[in-house]
């Protein structure tokens, strides 16, 4: 499978406000489900669900079942490999035209 398509189903998980407001929470660490669902009263549980099964096919999400509770944990993985790949390249070009237009601007130092 090529890169591009492994990396599809992470954009669509971070396409959805919602699922980033998810990600932001299990940032402090993993919460069960019904937490999440606490955390949303806007929202049915089901749609919290689906959600979470989108986060999971992404990768994001790894989901540990403990007794009767589900727990969710972040995986970030993905998240760095969208960065290294996407992110950074583009970044330190980025930071190399904004030196060359301040050298541009700045112009020769007169003494």
């Amino acid at each position: 499978m090529s890169s591009e398509s492994t990396d599809d189903p992470v954009f669509k998980a971070l396409a959805h406000h919602r699922r980033r407001e998810i990600l932001d929470l299990l940032k402090d660490g993993p919460r069960t489900t019904g937490a999440l669902c606490d955390m949303f009263p806007e929202m049915d549980r089901c749609t919290v669900m689906q959600h979470l099964k989108v986060l999971e096919e992404a990768d994001l999400v790894i989901a540990r079942k403990e007794g009767r509770e589900r727990w969710n944990h972040l995986n970030s993985l993905p998240i760095k490999q969208i960065y290294d790949r996407w992110i950074s390249a583009y970044a330190g070009h980025a930071l190399s035209i904004l030196d060359r237009l301040r050298s541009d601007f700045e112009g020769p130092l007169e003494q």
